[in-house]
């Protein structure tokens, strides 16, 4: 069975030349030409990954991105956008995005980046991802922390960050690695950014004292678990 992709892009031409390509490729694809159509669509049909513009008449990218995430918080969504600032990448990866790809873009780049997502929403389907840290259980697949019983839910930035740290407790990851990761580019404006999602981390770790994030200066960070 093949995988369902809903496509939601008010440019008519694009999402013609978009949809053919993907249909070309053995993908199922519904279209729709704003959020609000495209939100009945999801609602109605579902999908296993969701494409969508950001800016578009009647509701735009981002409004439709925190309905669809009410209903699911798993499947994927990838944003493209001619905006690209990192307050406006920040806001997108907030409300719970998995990827944005800049306009104008390459279509076998477009490809590329939903079976990477399609291929991490399957394993995460078939696979609760978690990782014990310390006292603490991290649920990838749920973005959740949980100690006693008690559970709190990580933003998306945060999760990505611990996900990484997580697989690689008690080794430096790069700083620009992160950066990469999370907005496919390394600049100095967005170290602070990073900086601030791994202070948030610390707090939400901080009922398990033998957890440490170690800022390894002019590196990146390392987890460590002592005792």
């Amino acid at each position: 069975m093949s995988n369902k992709i809903l496509f939601v892009e008010d440019e008519g031409d694009l999402t013609l030349i978009v949809a053919d390509t993907l249909r070309g490729q053995g993908y199922e694809v519904a279209t729709a030409s704003d959020g609000i159509e495209g939100l009945e669509k999801f609602k109605a049909e579902g999908a296993d990954i969701v494409v969508a513009d950001v800016m578009m008449p009647g509701m735009d990218g981002f409004s439709m991105a925190k309905e669809i995430r009410k209903l699911s918080t798993a499947v994927p969504l990838l944003f493209l956008t001619a905006k690209s600032t990192i307050d406006d990448v920040e806001e997108g990866m907030e409300i719970g995005a998995n990827d944005y790809l800049k306009k104008p873009f390459e279509l076998r780049e477009l490809i590329v980046r939903i079976k990477a997502l399609l291929r991490r929403y399957d394993k995460n389907r078939s696979e609760n991802i978690k990782f014990s840290i310390g006292r603490y259980i991290f649920n990838v697949t749920t973005q959740t922390l949980s100690l006693e019983g008690r559970s709190v839910e990580l933003s998306h930035f945060e999760a990505k960050i611990l996900e990484r740290l997580a697989t690689n407790i008690g080794k430096t990851v790069d700083a620009s690695e992160l950066m990469i990761a999370m907005w496919q580019r390394d600049e100095p404006s967005n170290r602070n950014s990073l900086h601030g999602y791994i202070h948030k981390l610390r707090r939400a770790l901080r009922h398990d004292p033998s957890i440490s994030i170690i800022n390894q200066r002019g590196f990146g960070y390392m987890l460590t678990i002592h005792g």
